[in-house]
């Protein structure tokens, strides 16, 4: 090949290069102007799966009716709490669905955050988990045995909590911290002698890893779904946060009377059986509510008890971070 052909032929690569580059910039620009140009102001929602928002996200009616306030959702699937917390501190989530103890923890760090609204108890869902032929039956058989936990989640405050009501200390126990799915086959292999933790586990270990609940939340813990936002968030977007908590709730009563539907759904979103989700949901009653004075007393204790035992460095103040009445 000549020179000059050679010459002609990068030359000719090199425009259809630019050509097809911008293409891709116009797309991409075309595409997001297209979504601002819906008139829709997008509101991410971080959730995990089973709990509220993945109800609302599995029925469909929630995003259809913010849609309707002129509101585009969309959903984001986190493992755990402390994950959505960062997230929402990051801003990549405008409302982030945690139980009741990640909240405590980043505020503790200094996050700013309001709680928007709180959920129904899921007290008899969370529990202390042992097998069936442990000896153990009760929590002060638990001096000198592992006990798996998930540091920064509700069940390091429930077995914190009910070895404080036992009359137990910490240091009784040797707490095992490691992940919910990491738990489970550590207690399905004798790694560890209970598991604290909290449904759908404690269903799924009741029906399938031959386990007992030696004691569960009530009269302990609540631990109760909340929906957070930052706190700048909140002050400039009361309405969106009026809309998602009306129509959250509208899901949650959804679920309350439609159990049968509401369990083939979630089986399918949890991928566990019928049977494990039909314990979960029959044990709790589904409810959101605008947050107010006495979840935010809920979530002082459990800051306190934090704060007292050296699990967070800051004390916590939880009413300094929403005007809840």
């Amino acid at each position: 090949m000549s020179k000059r052909k050679r010459t002609l032929k990068k030359i000719l690569i090199s425009v259809v290069l630019l050509f097809w580059a911008v293409v891709a910039l116009y797309g991409f620009k075309q595409t997001d102007t297209s979504s601002s140009s819906s008139g829709l102001q997008t509101v991410t929602i971080g959730y995990q799966k089973g709990d509220p928002f993945d109800i609302a996200k599995q029925r469909g009616e929630f995003v259809k009716k913010m849609k309707a306030k002129g509101y585009k959702v969309v959903f984001k699937e986190f493992q755990d709490g402390n994950s959505l917390m960062q997230a929402l501190k990051a801003g990549s989530v405008d409302y982030a669905r945690t139980g009741d103890t990640p909240p405590v923890s980043a505020l503790s760090t200094g996050t700013k955050l309001t709680y928007v609204a709180a959920g129904s108890s899921k007290a008899k869902g969370s529990g202390i988990l042992v097998k069936k032929s442990s000896s153990i039956s009760s929590v002060k058989d638990l001096k000198g045995k592992k006990v798996a936990y998930t540091k920064g989640t509700s069940s390091q405050y429930m077995l914190l909590a009910a070895l404080k009501k036992a009359g137990m200390s910490a240091s009784d126990v040797t707490w095992v911290n490691m992940d919910q799915s990491s738990a489970s086959v550590a207690f399905s292999k004798g790694k560890v002698d209970a598991w604290a933790t909290w449904d759908p586990y404690t269903s799924q270990a009741e029906t399938n890893q031959n386990a007992k609940v030696i004691v569960d939340g009530s009269g302990i813990t609540n631990n109760r779904d909340f929906v957070l936002s930052t706190q700048s968030y909140a002050k400039e977007n009361k309405e969106v946060s009026k809309y998602l908590i009306k129509y959250l709730e509208e899901d949650m009563q959804w679920a309350n009377n439609n159990h049968n539907e509401l369990i083939t759904m979630m089986s399918k979103s949890l991928k566990v059986s019928k049977t494990v989700v039909k314990r979960m949901v029959e044990r709790r009653t589904y409810g959101i509510y605008t947050m107010n004075a006495s979840y935010a007393k809920e979530e002082q204790k459990i800051a306190d008890t934090f704060y007292d035992a050296g699990l967070i460095d800051n004390k916590v103040t939880v009413s300094d971070s929403g005007d809840y009445k």
